[in-house]
């Protein structure tokens, strides 16, 4: 059946839509899938961080069915609800940063990524962006200006949006230091946009689709530094690392620094379209009156099942959870660095975590490497997803509500798979000697 279906898809849907396997999904309960064919995978995608409250939390399925019986849907900027206006004042709370906050909600991370730009021009009445290379952030124009990956994210599609820089991450793996991507900006100024022209600089305090790399603290400390003396805003792109996924609710909490605007979506409602954007007051209200929002923004259903999130990050533990989760993934890895010497790094905060593989003695990337023990792990029923620039890198995403039966199952999958990679390769470079 999954063959008959990939032809249908073929036929039916545009070719721009790619997918990561063949499995075409018939059910799903927590951090198992079954396909159409009654095959069961453990998935460590989470539908790309979306469920880190697993598939079909009880709690969720509840909160949502019971809005569904009351309506689905009114448009909250025609006629409003309560429950929107009380996921915003959890928000406020909740969200990293003193002062007094304000949120609004959308339907998806590139939206609320063009909106925090939208108040981020309004609040300050410059234009100019700045974003980091390797970020990723959204499929729309401006997501994709922002963005610094091309392929594929951005081949094809013509110009980019104005008024949009880029300065390198600081990764010490690649030889990019914190110090590096500083003097970078600094030399931004110089040469490309006048500070004072800057409306906000953007960043994932976790590089996502990047390939999994945290900012490093002493980083973000100067880069607030840095947009304090420039009146700049910073923008914390939170779509991925939110919701308990780095062992805290937002990653930026393992700084001693706030951004002014924060951008969410994915896990904000474990399986619904819900997005948002929270900043300090005076920001939020700079748009004028009928400035921000969307039809579907705020939509009751994915507003419930948000609530029920909530609720279940802090009564399951889970930021918690996350940290030990991601320990025991890292550790079991690492075990492995001296039978497989692909593997050059382990990381990530909480449950966030990658490992990343170059070729033996040369220091070169592998992307073979990756996407052979991602085609292993599926075939023996492990769903892991690729990442990173060089796309040598696999992420981890699996729900932190994994049952620890499943997950200790999961990291046979992976070791086995990362162990029969390293022999397939070993074989290969035989078959070159001869």
């Amino acid at each position: 059946m999954n063959s008959r279906l990939a032809e249908r898809r073929s036929a039916a849907l545009s070719r721009g839509v790619g997918t990561m396997t063949g499995v075409y999904a018939e059910r799903a309960s927590n951090a198992e899938i079954w396909d159409v064919e009654g095959r069961r995978y453990i998935d460590f995608a989470s539908g790309i961080a979306v469920v880190n409250t697993g598939h079909c939390h009880p709690r969720i399925v509840e909160a949502a069915r019971a809005q569904l019986e009351r309506f689905t849907h009114t448009c909250h900027q025609v006629v409003p609800y309560e429950n929107y206006v009380a996921l915003a004042e959890r928000l406020n709370a909740l969200v990293p940063g003193p002062g007094e906050k304000k949120t609004v909600f959308l339907t998806t991370g590139a939206e609320a990524v063009e909106n925090a730009v939208k108040i981020a021009r309004a609040a300050t009445g410059r234009s100019a962006v700045i974003a980091f290379s390797g970020g990723f952030h959204g499929r729309t124009f401006m997501g994709m200006s922002l963005t610094g990956k091309v392929f594929p994210y951005k081949a094809g599609f013509g110009a980019m949006s104005g008024d949009v820089f880029h300065a390198p991450f600081p990764i010490p793996l690649h030889g990019i230091t914190a110090e590096d991507s500083l003097a970078a900006l600094e030399q931004i100024f110089k040469s490309d946009v006048d500070p004072g022209r800057v409306a906000a600089i953007i960043l994932e305090p976790v590089q996502g689709e990047g390939g999994f790399y945290p900012a490093p603290p002493e980083f973000m400390t100067a880069l607030r530094e840095l947009c304090d003396r420039h009146s700049i805003l910073l923008i914390a792109d939170e779509v991925q690392t939110g919701f308990a996924r780095t062992g805290r609710l937002f990653a930026m909490e393992h700084h001693d620094v706030a951004p002014d605007l924060t951008t969410m979506a994915k896990s904000l409602a474990g399986g619904f379209p819900l997005a948002a954007v929270t900043g300090r007051a005076e920001l939020m209200d700079a748009p004028h009156a009928g400035g921000l929002g969307g039809t579907y923004g705020g939509n009751p259903l994915g507003i419930a099942a948000a609530h029920a999130v909530l609720d279940i990050i802090e009564e399951e533990g889970l930021c918690e959870r996350a940290e030990r989760l991601g320990a025991c993934l890292k550790q079991r890895i690492g075990g492995l660095r001296d039978v497989v010497p692909e593997i050059v790094d382990i990381r990530g905060p909480g449950f966030m975590n990658a490992v990343e593989f170059n070729v033996p003695g040369s220091g070169a990337p592998d992307p073979e490497f990756a996407n052979t023990v991602r085609a292993k792990a599926l075939e023996n029923g492990l769903i892991l997803l690729t990442c990173g620039v060089r796309a040598n890198v696999i992420r981890f995403l699996a729900p932190i509500t994994i049952e620890e039966s499943v997950f200790a199952q999961a990291l046979d999958i992976l070791e086995d798979a990362l162990l029969a990679s390293r022999e397939a390769h070993q074989g290969k470079e035989a078959a070159l000697a001869s």
